[in-house]
């Protein structure tokens, strides 16, 4: 039993290894690696969803094509004139357009859940390559985003292990604890201001990983009661250790969003 825990702990940490690499990549290389990366998530973040609502082949069909496509909409963000220009304008655009595609597929595939998960998977995605092109920091503003979700879930992990104590939410995930948050959320801060403060950000950013940190236990929350009520124990088996992609970026869909959102906003 310790042997095939101790098993399962290996291959977690080796393929969060793996997938944290390749994510550095694409968020270095920015541009279309980024984008084709953040889309390529999307789109199977989508097809999870959809099999979560038991959906027909047909209806998660549609809404990954309704997901592919806001990504491509979402396209002028990589170019550096049309940010400068017509950001504004760019993020109205996407707004409108993510809502009109979930209302398009709640109504020809007669499920509300089916349209909410457009929103769900693509605006995340629209956000983070939103946030690697701002033509001051990207870099470091998006790295700083998923630095911040990383830092939670690892101290969430090994606190919630090594302290125990009361469940956090024992009816949605009877996994977590109090001090699985409070790790997670002091992980966060420490590893966020370190990021912030080496890559220049403004001091707003060196005390929001913490609340920050909480919105993403959240996510994870939310996503746990989705499995709950579908049934399953993960959203999918692509990622060894992990589950699918929607356990492992549960905590990226609220960060990202809120993130994006205050930056569109003049908060950051």
């Amino acid at each position: 039993m310790a042997q095939a825990a101790a098993s399962e702990l290996r291959l977690r940490i080796l393929s969060g290894i793996a997938m944290i690499a390749v994510a550095l990549g694409a968020l270095w290389l920015g541009g279309t690696a980024f984008w084709a990366l953040a889309s390529l998530l999307a789109v199977l973040m989508m097809l999870e969803w959809s099999a979560m609502a038991k959906a027909a082949k047909w209806q998660a069909a549609v809404g990954a094509a309704i997901v592919a496509a806001l990504m491509v909409t979402a396209l002028p963000f990589i170019d550096p004139a049309a940010m400068a220009r017509y950001s504004g304008r760019l993020i109205a655009q996407t707004i409108d357009l993510a809502g009109l595609g979930a209302i398009l597929l709640a109504v020809i595939g007669f499920r509300a859940r089916l349209g909410a998960g457009v929103l769900y998977t693509a605006l995340p995605a629209i956000a983070l390559v939103f946030l690697r092109e701002q033509a001051e920091q990207g870099l470091v503003l998006a790295l700083w985003t998923l630095v911040i979700v990383w830092a939670t879930d690892i101290g969430a992990f090994f606190a919630g292990r090594a302290i125990g104590g009361p469940k956090l939410a024992p009816a949605l995930s009877p996994n977590k604890t109090w001090a699985g948050l409070i790790g997670g959320m002091i992980a966060a801060a420490i590893v966020g201001a370190l990021v912030a403060r080496a890559g220049g950000l403004p001091a707003f950013c060196l005390f929001a990983a913490a609340p920050l940190a909480v919105a993403a236990q959240a996510g994870d929350l939310f996503e746990s009661w989705l499995k709950r009520r579908s049934g399953v124990k993960d959203s999918g088996k692509l990622l060894p250790g992990h589950g699918g992609v929607l356990d492992r970026l549960d905590g990226v869909v609220p960060v990202a969003v809120l993130v994006a959102a205050a930056v569109a906003g003049g908060w950051l």
